[in-house]
């Protein structure tokens, strides 16, 4: 099979231990996670092949978070090593009405400042089959934007399936480049994207028109009018009961019609960082596996009921017991 290439920043993550507070702990748990990278590692965990592409510094943390990856089969041959610091981030692990919270520092990272020139898409793309990005990396740096252009530009040629999570993280935009200023261009070049009605306005200016029942529907149909590239628009659905009860949905729009997944309902949540990337992990594999949509939603949504459960971003959920909770058992029944 052709690999799924990812493009994106790493970063290490540190957490006091259980449920304590970054003010009162005196120590921290230490793994690496990054959007994409996610993504990458959850369809290698699932046996597809997975590239990730990134910048590290040249010091025992940049090469403790390439192994990190390494470890659950991620190809990171074209991983490049320079100069820099590794970007870090801080999570506070939240119960019942007290929410998680996220601490970035990440600010003049090794990623930040790469040089496009330092990756060979053309070479990084051979057997690829589908590349995904979000909309973190463009806001980090002009230097990231103009990498991932050329990126989306050689997968096009090359007849890459193009996918983003265009998500808009509103404080990362900080090089003198605003989102609406670089984002179109970049889904110009994709053929699937994750939207919600928030970040196409953020970053679209795009809202609701009142056409259609649902507001997301009249949002799709408007992006696709702007983009008709786009095959699909995709997107979750989370109901937040508290923070350590969610439920999760997914939905798909192809140009014409809008398609939902059934909702599951996460009761007892351990880890959510990086519940979003394996739902993206879940709906590339359906589709590179079962070539169908309705079950593509609902094999994501089941990988990312699981990684819930999972600690570290990366979804270690196995094949059986994802296709477990898509038929419906969240029973969590003990097996022997």
């Amino acid at each position: 099979m052709k690999k799924v290439v990812t493009f994106g920043e790493i970063m290490g993550r540190l957490s006091p231990p259980g449920y304590s507070r970054i003010v009162q702990t005196q120590s921290f748990n230490i793994t690496y996670g990054g959007g994409e990278a996610n993504v990458a590692g959850g369809l290698a965990h699932l046996g597809i092949p997975a590239k990730h592409v990134t910048r590290f510094p040249n010091n025992e943390l940049g090469k403790a978070a390439a192994g990190y990856y390494s470890q659950v089969g991620v190809d990171t041959s074209d991983i490049v090593f320079g100069e820099g610091r590794l970007g870090l981030y801080f999570v506070e692990f939240g119960a019942a009405m007290r929410p998680s919270k996220v601490t970035y520092d990440r600010a003049d990272s090794a990623f930040a400042n790469l040089s496009p020139s330092e990756f060979n898409w053309q070479e990084i793309f051979k057997d690829a089959c589908w590349f995904h990005w979000t909309g973190i990396s463009p806001a980090i740096s002009e230097s990231a934007t103009q990498t991932l252009r050329e990126a989306i530009s050689v997968a096009n040629a090359l007849g890459i399936t193009v996918s983003a999570d265009v998500n808009y993280r509103k404080n990362l935009w900080q090089y003198g480049k605003s989102v609406q200023e670089v984002m179109p261009e970049l889904i110009d070049g994709c053929d699937i994207i994750v939207c919600g009605k928030g970040d196409a306005e953020d970053i679209l200016g795009i809202v609701p028109d009142g056409s259609t029942k649902s507001g997301w529907h009249s949002v799709c149909k408007q992006i696709k009018a702007q983009f008709p590239r786009l095959k699909k628009i995709i997107n979750t659905k989370r109901g937040q009961i508290s923070a350590s009860q969610n439920t999760l949905a997914a939905m798909s729009f192809d140009g014409d019609k809008v398609l939902k997944s059934e909702t599951v309902e996460i009761s007892q949540i351990v880890d959510r960082i990086g519940g979003g990337d394996a739902f993206m992990a879940g709906y590339i594999y359906g589709n590179l596996i079962y070539g169908d949509e309705e079950q593509s939603l609902a094999f994501g949504v089941a990988a990312s009921a699981l990684k819930h459960t999972i600690e570290g971003d990366i979804n270690r959920a196995n094949l059986d017991e994802i296709e477990l909770v898509m038929k419906g058992d969240l029973s969590g029944r003990l097996n022997r």
